[in-house]
């Protein structure tokens, strides 16, 4: 059995050892798989060395609750953002909600529980990240091969009909073709070309990360694998900065390396950059509140700035931006604003 054919591994959080027993056994007979833990450290060591597809986690627990929980995996395990929460609950009050919902938890549960409820919640919330995933995976395969398709030939001219910026790279890691949009940018300028045009970026602690992002991806495209990265580039004189997205385009193993294996997407540096608040809640499935601050995001990455734009809190901000994490599948908000500013993109590739 391969890891994309197990039944789904839920983790259950809870302090009350029948009450925990109760739950994995329901789970178990429904054929899940199951962790157990006993408290909120004992969950966290056993995320050591594992990786749940959902987590049901009580809130109140002796030591670190449930909210120190949700807290230590959303900032420490970027891997397991699209990992649902669902918080078992005594307390029903709709502050304790909102609080939870603040802090990133998808659902609640309240005890004493109603066992069918919470394996029809368990369906529901899996179906649902496997809906998105399915989808990513569909998008960025229909955009890696619509540019490794490419040749000299003349067909990258439709390159320069798109607004992002866009630069292609060969199996050797050198530049084969940089669009209109990009050099608009400045990248024929500030990308600076060292030797058969290898790709540079005029900040050295930002061409590390641009490097180390080329190198690994590269290594994965020629290996026939999939991998994107995102990438934070400033520009010189504390002229801005530009959101990036390194992405193999998965050739075959016997592609020529004179081929298309690597896209950088770029986006404008210093236009305020609009994108359709339609088309991301079409391609990620986006709600509308959602859409609005992806597309704030696309203009500014500060979120005070998102969050004084749209009159709302940063906390509230920051509840949106988890929930953007897990519909587009990013882990990190560099990524997340590449993926939306490629998402016009990709609709026009399709």
């Amino acid at each position: 059995m391969t890891p994309d054919t197990a039944p789904a591994l839920i983790l259950v959080v809870e302090d009350e050892k029948d009450l925990r027993g109760d739950i994995i056994e329901e789970l178990q007979d429904a054929g899940y798989r199951t962790l157990a833990a006993q408290d909120g450290r004992d969950a966290l060591a056993l995320l050591d060395g594992a990786a749940p597809d959902l987590v049901l986690c009580d809130i109140t627990m002796p030591g670190l609750d449930g909210y120190g929980v949700l807290r230590a995996i959303r900032d420490q395990r970027p891997d397991l953002s699209t990992v649902p929460f669902v918080f078992l609950t005594a307390l029903s009050e709709p502050y304790e909600v909102v609080q939870g919902k603040l802090q990133g938890a998808d659902d609640y549960l309240v005890k004493p529980i109603d066992y069918d409820l919470m394996l029809a919640t368990i369906a529901a919330r899996l179906r649902q990240v496997g809906r998105i995933r399915s989808r990513y995976d569909r998008e960025l395969a229909t955009m890696r091969r619509s540019l490794s398709g490419l040749s000299s030939g003349g067909a990258e001219a439709a390159l320069d009909l798109i607004a992002l910026g866009i630069v292609l790279l060969d199996g050797h890691g050198k530049v084969l073709h940089i669009n209109r949009a990009a050099r608009q940018m400045g990248v024929d300028t500030d990308l600076r070309h060292a030797g058969q045009a290898t790709l540079r970026w005029p900040d050295p602690l930002s061409d590390r990360e641009l490097q180390i992002a080329l190198s690994g991806t590269l290594k994965t495209a020629k290996a026939g694998g999939d991998k994107t990265a995102g990438v934070m580039l400033h520009l010189p004189q504390e002229a801005g900065s530009v959101q990036g997205l390194v992405c193999s385009l998965a050739p075959d193993l016997d592609t020529p390396p004179a081929r298309p294996h690597l896209a950088l997407f770029l986006s404008a540096p210093f236009e305020r950059r609009q994108v359709c608040e339609t088309v991301l809640m079409d391609l990620f499935g986006l709600t509308p509140t959602e859409a609005r601050v992806a597309g704030a995001l696309a203009r500014s990455t500060r979120a005070a700035d998102v969050a004084a734009e749209l009159g709302v809190s940063q906390t509230t901000i920051s509840f949106h931006m988890r929930n953007l994490f897990q519909k587009t599948g990013t882990h990190r908000q560099a990524d997340l604003i590449a993926l939306i500013l490629a998402g016009p993109m990709m609709v026009q590739a399709d």
